[in-house]
């Protein structure tokens, strides 16, 4: 029997290049939906699935990440004097959670990230889970994953179809066959091929669930050209001698990734907020409205 998965490990040590000028004091992981960070959400899809303990692997200038998970007795306090108790239930939930921290010293990559949580996972399996995207179904995605490796035994990834032209943008799998619905054996895994070179349209998603043999396999790996150890070059690797699942994702994907789709991210969010979602549809019909009218 597969061992059970109790262990996440959430990469945040990325610089955020793509959010300057914002990101030079604010972690990427930090910037809002609507009024929740985008990282809660993604310790509350582990917490969803029955992760009991995460790792989030930081960087210089992340200090606010520690902060946001951490408790704020004084706040807290005041928020309950003033029977503010949905705010303060909500400010209750980020510091619920057995959640670590572990610094990177450079930033390496996405794989130096993962083998630099080695000590923290150590034998066991476990999710990797991204910050850039948010993830929506009735079953959340960890949970599919975690559900799909007690019957395997193996690593699993998700993946998810995605528009022909974009796929240079992602990790993109080769597949042998479906083994059952939603489910592929994989032949080899491709670092963002071009479209015409593209094996299929699954994309590589933000979660990943790991053997901890991916630990030796990441040691070896060599920085790529742009000086980064890249994990799905590592996956291929542990694919050759263990198999590797791809399971395909069939809810709500929000890339917060690039400032456009943060921004489509926070107005589909902001259109199902109690608070200002009927203001916030009367805004758009009336801005589409003027926009029509200037053509």
């Amino acid at each position: 029997m597969a061992k059970k998965v109790t262990k996440a490990v959430i990469p945040a040590a990325g610089l955020g290049t793509r959010f300057l000028p914002e990101t030079k004091a604010l972690p990427k992981e930090m910037l809002p939906i609507v009024d929740t960070p985008t990282i809660q959400f993604i310790v509350e899809e582990a917490k969803a699935s029955g992760i009991k303990d995460i790792v989030i692997v930081i960087g210089k200038g992340k200090r606010s990440i520690e902060d946001h998970f951490d408790a704020n007795p004084e706040l807290e306090s005041i928020l309950e004097q003033r029977a503010k108790t949905k705010i303060l239930e909500t400010i209750e939930k980020t510091n619920d959670m057995n959640i670590y921290f572990i610094r990177q010293s450079h930033p390496r990559g996405l794989g130096d990230a993962i083998y630099t949580a080695r000590s923290f996972i150590e034998n066991e399996p476990f999710i990797v889970m991204l910050g850039d995207d948010v993830m929506r179904d009735k079953v959340p995605l960890t949970r599919q994953l975690m559900d799909s490796f007690h019957k395997t035994g193996a690593s699993t990834l998700a993946v998810k179809r995605v528009a022909h032209k974009d796929i240079s943008k992602y990790g993109v799998i080769d597949p042998q066959q479906e083994v059952e619905p939603g489910l592929f054996n994989v032949k080899r895994f491709v670092e963002k091929p071009s479209p015409d070179k593209a094996p299929s349209d699954l994309a590589i998603i933000g979660r990943y669930l790991l053997t901890p043999e991916i630990f030796g396999i990441l040691e070896q790996t060599k920085p790529d050209a742009g000086g980064e150890i890249q994990l799905t070059s590592a996956i291929d690797e542990l694919n050759k001698t263990q198999r590797v699942f791809a399971h395909e994702f069939k809810g709500e994907r929000y890339d917060t990734g690039n400032k456009l789709s943060w921004l489509e991210t926070n107005i589909q969010f902001g259109l199902r907020h109690p608070e200002i979602s009927t203001d916030l549809r009367k805004y758009i019909l009336n801005l589409a409205k003027e926009l029509e009218q200037q053509k």
